[in-house]
């Protein structure tokens, strides 16, 4: 069981690592964001989430806004 917490960790520090890069890459903000939903939601249908788009761009916009914090 502890292991599950591990791979949980570094999956979350991948995540969060290549949301950050991608954060900071010299593209347009709203590109990025695009990109990043676009993302999510694959992620979530190959994954049988559901979620609305708002509440998938709502969670992009709150990790954009935690990121430089990082």
């Amino acid at each position: 069981m502890k292991s599950l917490g591990y791979l949980g960790a570094f999956l979350g520090g991948a995540l969060a690592g290549a949301v950050v890069g991608l954060l900071l890459a010299p593209e347009k903000g709203e590109d990025t964001r695009v990109k990043i939903t676009d993302a999510v939601d694959d992620f979530m249908k190959k994954h049988n989430i559901k979620l609305s788009r708002k509440e998938v761009k709502d969670l992009v916009n709150d990790i954009a806004d935690a990121a430089p914090e990082a």
